[in-house]
């Protein structure tokens, strides 16, 4: 029995195919002929991660459609809707003939839709997640082809209701599995202060990094930080952070270019608040932990999605939303500072964020496909 998973585009496809994996697999244990495959663009971190589950990887060719006019992205547009993406159909459809799954599931992206029209066209059963409130132009054409459309958000835009199931973003049930002590000691924290967990390494790391850097003496008088930098940036912060920082207070202040599995759930752990860009994995993940959250929605997202996905999720009272036209440091440092002033007001909305969570979706998730695949 054959599962091919698709995705690509963004680093929001990767986590969820990785839970509902390990979901399948606990469900299957005692089958021999379960195979998991994956295809998408070409990325070497993706097939890391992917090869460590067990999943075999195959690459195709993928053609992003750039919105934003200018020379330079008119040249990328031809070049990858002339050539890289006809190039691509023509390769996820030898993948898909050749493989032969018995079900392919669509994460979404642009690296996605070449390995659904080619499932389509050779008649293989589409399962599609989509993440967002509002679907990106590669997930509005591949709801179209598939079966069922899993969405995080109520009232998802844009698919037929008969098709829609609500599940939530699947996150790995280890997220929840943190333990305050490792983390201790895994980032080797002073202790004595609120501990605050920024992510900027994902798109638009860097506004969130120029941010913690304008503000890092003041956020080490009162709090330890643990930082997610991005892969790129951390000598660059590292060396901006020791000119404005003074040393003593550098021992608060913990960066690392990225946090893998095990480093991630114990950071959840330990933290008292999370700084976040606004991407569905990441407010689903944030909610599983059940921790306060400020988000930053990036501004040039597709459909404007980060923005509602803040917005709505801070309509449950879970976190506190800024829109980077108003995210200045002056008005930042004051927010965290009420916030810390008033402990119950972070308690609240913890508790909100376990409510709003889905830490059953990718369980879910895979009992839909097992159920379509076994009866």
């Amino acid at each position: 029995m054959k599962i091919l998973f698709t995705g690509g585009g963004t680093g929001g496809h990767v986590f969820p195919i990785i839970a509902i994996s390990r979901e399948i697999k606990r469900m299957n244990l005692a089958r021999g002929d379960l195979q998991l495959l994956y295809s998408g663009p070409k990325n070497s971190f993706d097939e890391i991660l992917f090869s460590q589950e067990g999943i075999k990887v195959r690459s195709i060719f993928a053609g992003k459609l750039r919105r934003y006019l200018t020379p330079s992205s008119t040249i990328q547009n031809f070049i990858d809707i002339i050539i890289k993406f006809p190039l691509g159909i023509l390769q996820a459809f030898v993948h898909v003939f050749f493989l032969a799954p018995d079900l392919i599931f669509s994460k979404g992206g642009y690296g996605s839709l070449p390995i659904v029209l080619a499932g389509w066209i050779l008649g293989t059963p589409i399962f599609l997640h989509e993440s967002d409130i509002s679907p990106g132009l590669a997930n509005r054409i591949a709801g179209k082809f598939s079966l069922v459309v899993f969405t995080s958000f109520p009232k998802t835009e844009y698919f037929p209701i008969k098709k829609i199931i609500l599940v939530g973003n699947p996150t790995r049930r280890e997220i929840a599995g943190g333990s305050e002590e490792e983390a201790k000691r895994l980032f080797q924290l002073i202790g004595g202060k609120p501990v605050i967990l920024f992510f900027g390494g994902s798109q638009g790391a860097r506004r969130i990094n120029d941010l913690i850097l304008a503000i890092l003496p003041n956020l080490l008088e009162g709090f330890e930080i643990i930082h997610q930098t991005g892969e790129q940036n951390l000598k660059q912060v590292l060396a901006e952070a020791k000119v404005v920082a003074q040393k003593e207070k550098l021992r608060y202040y913990h960066a690392f270019p990225f946090l893998k599995e095990n480093a991630l759930i114990n950071a959840y752990q330990i933290a008292d608040l999370i700084v976040s860009r606004a991407g569905s994995g990441s407010i689903f993940e944030i909610a599983v932990s059940g921790k306060p959250s400020i988000l930053v929605p990036l501004p040039r997202a597709a459909q404007n999605h980060q923005v509602k996905n803040a917005y709505f999720y801070a309509r449950t009272g879970a976190c506190v939303v800024f829109e980077e036209a108003n995210l200045t440091s002056h008005f930042f440092m004051g927010r965290l500072r009420h916030l810390f002033s008033h402990p119950r007001e972070l308690e609240k909305m913890g508790n909100q964020a376990k409510k709003f969570a889905k830490p059953e979706a990718a369980k879910v998730v895979a009992q839909y496909i097992n159920s379509y695949l076994f009866g």
